[in-house]
């Protein structure tokens, strides 16, 4: 059986440890603002002096709020582990998802630009069709600051088609859910211990969530191709799922859909 390759997006974010919340959110937002098809009213908050699309659906905001405080909480827990134990208390734990569905009310691929704070000059886009990856870059101009106890992480959100599975072999016919498209976002997090690195850290967070949000925009309105037809008239067509998963020492453990 052929199997589907999704096309992925990687994103890049910045933070210090009292902003990761808010950046992820910021962001994840903005993705679902492209990517939710129950009509929305226009809706924005303020993210570090943007003005960023917002979703109001109190079940996604949960979801998003609940997988933002996991990475927050891991990225925490990174941070404060001395590193004489890190190797033990870094033992793999399972990722966490959230998949859910909903309500479709017009055709995918329609987008509507965030608010005007968040319209700059978009970053150029390295991102392809065919299930290619998309590399972000980081727009804050100059190096961020090497600020010490920092951490790593990551965040994925799938979307997915349900297709008619044939019977083959030992497999019973039936509905299985293929994914279509993957955001990751790799959020970087710095402490900084004096005002002159706190000024830094700042710019850099707006430079590189104002980077994360244009690169969606970019995105959404170049490659549709490989969005799927509607072809059903459930709850919702297109389930979708928000991952988070612990980076450490360099290395992501990713953990499958459960």
């Amino acid at each position: 059986m052929e199997q589907q390759v999704p096309q992925e997006f990687i994103l890049e974010a910045f933070a210090d440890p009292s902003s990761v919340r808010d950046v992820v959110r910021g962001i994840l937002h903005t993705i679902f603002f492209h990517r939710f098809f129950p009509s929305l009213s226009p809706n924005s908050r303020e993210v570090l002096d943007l003005s960023l699309p917002y979703v109001e659906d109190a079940e996604l905001d949960t979801m998003i709020e609940k997988r933002a405080g996991e990475l927050s909480r891991d990225l925490d827990a990174t941070r404060t582990t001395p590193s004489s134990s890190a190797a033990t208390s870094s033992s793999s734990r399972p990722g966490s998802s959230g998949h859910h569905q909903r309500t479709q009310t017009h055709p995918a691929g329609s987008s509507a630009a965030p608010s005007s704070t968040a319209m700059g000059k978009p970053p150029s886009d390295n991102s392809s069709g065919g299930g290619s990856t998309a590399t972000g870059t980081t727009a804050t101009g100059t190096s961020a600051p090497s600020s010490s106890n920092g951490g790593r992480g990551t965040m994925s959100v799938s979307f997915f088609e349900k297709k008619r599975r044939k019977a083959w072999y030992m497999r019973a016919a039936g509905d299985e859910e293929v994914c279509w498209e993957r955001w990751t976002i790799k959020v970087t997090v710095a402490e900084p211990r004096t005002d002159g690195e706190r000024a830094k850290v700042r710019r850099a967070m707006e430079h590189t969530l104002l980077a994360a949000v244009m690169k969606i925009v970019t995105c959404v309105n170049t490659h549709r191709d490989h969005i799927p037809p509607i072809t059903t008239s459930e709850a919702n067509p297109f389930p979708y799922q928000i991952t988070v998963n612990q980076k450490d020492a360099g290395w992501a453990t990713r953990m499958g859909i459960y």
